[in-house]
């Protein structure tokens, strides 16, 4: 057989194709990681999306569902009022609602008294185990979300006229412990994001 007809790669087409194969290869993980990175992104932003959702159903369900239930002072010398806003305390709202399932059949009552507390930027939500709670009852303390600036209610009163504090300035006595807003209005403000509004009918 005579094989002085056939040729091999030369030692620069052979340099060559692995120079493309390098770029090609380069390109490709830069592709790959890009869209790891794009994945990771959008799997973070669900996260926050769902964080978020999950805070406005807390919020708009313990309105919606307010209970002219006041709760009695930890000391037991008095009662806080059912519904509780106001910017000058360490907690944004204090609810008593009801709702809260029983499926077990423990000795408790269906009502729960929700507190909001922002501190740093994280919003809790804390509860207890009784309405009536005392200095040895220990609260429930769950962090719902991060990178909060604000959250702040406009509560509507019987008359139409709107407040930001709850019970509304002049209501005193067992008139203001069981009142009870008409409708709130919920602003969550999110570090870098905005404002969100939701408008929340208390029921009667």
């Amino acid at each position: 057989m005579n094989f002085r007809g056939s040729k091999g790669f030369t030692l620069i087409e052979v340099l060559v194709a692995m120079v493309v194969f390098g770029v090609l290869t380069i390109l490709a993980y830069m592709s790959l990681g890009q869209t790891l990175a794009n994945a990771d992104m959008l799997t973070e932003r669900m996260q926050r999306l769902q964080s978020v959702q999950r805070t406005m159903r807390y919020l708009s369900n313990d309105l919606a569902a307010a209970s002219p239930r006041p709760v009695r002072h930890e000391l037991g010398d008095s009662y806080r009022p059912a519904v509780m806003v106001s910017v000058a305390n360490d907690f944004a709202l204090a609810v008593t609602h009801g709702g809260w399932s029983n499926p077990a059949g423990l000795p408790r009552s269906t009502q729960q008294r929700s507190v909001y507390l922002l501190e740093d930027g994280k919003l809790f939500r804390v509860y207890y185990n009784v309405l009536d709670s005392t200095f040895s009852n220990n609260a429930i303390s769950t962090e719902i979300l991060g990178g909060v600036e604000r959250l702040e209610f406009r509560l509507l009163q019987d008359n139409g006229d709107q407040t930001n504090q709850w019970p509304p300035a002049g209501v005193r006595g067992a008139s203001a412990e069981r009142l009870r807003p008409r409708a709130v209005e919920i602003i969550l403000t999110l570090e870098g994001e905005g404002e969100i509004r939701r408008i929340i009918e208390v029921a009667s």
